[in-house]
């Protein structure tokens, strides 16, 4: 795979050695406005070795219960005309209608699906895999010096429109993935106080 040129995935796992630069990245990573991701975007090659990259996610069974559908700038544009209809029927039309500009404005977007396989393994379980994959997408876009944005909007719900991405029965939106170049500086949020999120047992 010539975007991954210093491995090959399934290779023998190393002894762990401390990596600066991934740590770096985890540490400084933030979410991009999806409305600010603007061409370029990663090219086909680098697209796939992407998705091959988030697919490496825990996943308990080997179910891989998920898929994931790539969605070029025409297609999110035809979908989006048909959610614009669908918006005018909701309790508010006008900011149901303004998100779908989310929808549109980077230059490639990868819808994850969750897929459980039911009498499996815990559905509950089988959706975290799902997540999992929605981040694993975001480092892996990171690694390629590319932006990205993990968004959920009215239309992950709403079964109409869902139906307008090809999810069928059973299947659920994990997360669209907005990949891009970022055109202006991503802000910082408000972190968690650890103290008041870890508990230490002995």
């Amino acid at each position: 795979m010539t975007d991954l040129p210093h491995f090959q995935l399934n290779q023998a796992v190393p002894s762990p050695v401390p990596s600066p630069a991934v740590l770096a990245a985890l540490a400084t990573r933030r979410s991009a406005p999806a409305q600010a991701l603007a061409a370029p975007g990663p090219s086909d090659s680098q697209l796939d070795a992407i998705l091959q990259l988030g697919a490496r996610t825990p996943d308990h069974g080997k179910l891989f219960p998920w898929r994931f559908v790539v969605l070029g700038p025409r297609s999110r544009a035809e979908i989006a005309e048909k959610l614009a209809v669908l918006a005018e029927a909701r309790d508010k039309p006008a900011k149901d209608q303004a998100v779908l500009a989310k929808l549109t404005a980077a230059p490639v977007t990868v819808l994850v699906v969750s897929t459980p396989v039911p009498d499996a393994k815990p559905i509950w379980e089988q959706q975290l895999s799902a997540g999992a994959v929605c981040m694993n997408l975001e480092h892996a876009a990171g690694g390629f010096g590319f932006s990205s944005s993990w968004i959920t909007d009215w239309y992950s719900y709403d079964p109409q429109a869902t139906a307008l991405f090809g999810l069928t029965e059973g299947e659920t939106v994990a997360g669209f993935i907005h990949i891009g170049t970022l055109t202006e500086p991503a802000l910082e949020r408000p972190r968690p106080d650890m103290a008041a999120k870890v508990t230490r047992l002995p």
